[in-house]
């Protein structure tokens, strides 16, 4: 009886893990990653079952051909990390995405715009992206770090207006990171028209699960193998 009750807990623990894992974008978006780091990233993301691995876009070629048949998809990142590029840039890094082989898309807002309340560009500069995207979703981050409440949710609007799958965060190259203040303001705003990617400063299971608890349906995280071990 304690043996089966036993087997019973470590499988319990170890679905839970699984479904945690299931939901991570395990991540390397650093200057100076080399080949070798990405191949670790892929290889660790199909031990682990995460959801995709997140990249900037030089690599997503290469890991679209380390990662076939693997079921882990490829968010390739867009206007990163600053979202201050011309819309005609973000377009054009996206279409390279999709031709690479990228299964989603996080792109960065244009902080600037919004804070000067043109929400007119920023809901084109979104759409635009997902225009590219031909399908595939379109994670956008607000960067919080740098927004007030009030423009934090006219950002999700914003966001919801242009097609968005998601809205996220942070960069995790900002002043600040994740927050669940921020990600129940960002659930509480767009409700079920999208979702909502919690990123940056994630670093235990206890923060993670915070993030979840607070609304978050996906986690940008670089420390995935620490947090899915509890």
């Amino acid at each position: 009886m304690r043996g089966r009750l036993g087997t019973c807990l470590v499988g319990r623990e170890r679905e839970k893990h699984m479904n945690l894992a299931s939901i991570i974008d395990h991540t390397n978006l650093k200057a100076d990653a080399t080949k070798a780091d990405l191949v670790r990233l892929c290889d660790e993301a199909k031990r682990y079952g995460f959801a995709s691995v997140a990249i900037n876009g030089c690599w997503t070629a290469s890991v679209s051909e380390w990662l076939a048949g693997s079921g882990v998809g490829i968010t390739t990142c867009v206007g990163f990390p600053l979202g201050a590029a011309a819309t005609a840039g973000k377009a054009a890094e996206a279409h390279q995405a999709v031709i690479d082989g990228t299964t989603e898309l996080d792109m960065v807002i244009n902080v600037g715009k919004l804070i000067d309340g043109d929400d007119n560009y920023v809901v084109s500069d979104i759409a635009e992206v997902v225009r590219m995207a031909e399908g595939r979703p379109v994670k956008v981050i607000l960067e919080c770090c740098l927004l007030d409440d009030e423009q934090i949710v006219r950002a999700c609007e914003d966001c919801v207006e242009a097609g968005a799958s998601f809205v996220k965060t942070s960069t995790g190259f900002g002043t600040g990171g994740a927050t669940v203040h921020d990600v129940e303001l960002m659930r509480r705003t767009v409700g079920e028209r999208c979702k909502v990617k919690a990123a940056g400063g994630i670093h235990s299971r206890q923060e993670a699960e915070a993030m979840v608890k607070a609304g978050a349906d996906r986690l940008g995280v670089s420390a995935s193998i620490a947090i899915i071990g509890g």
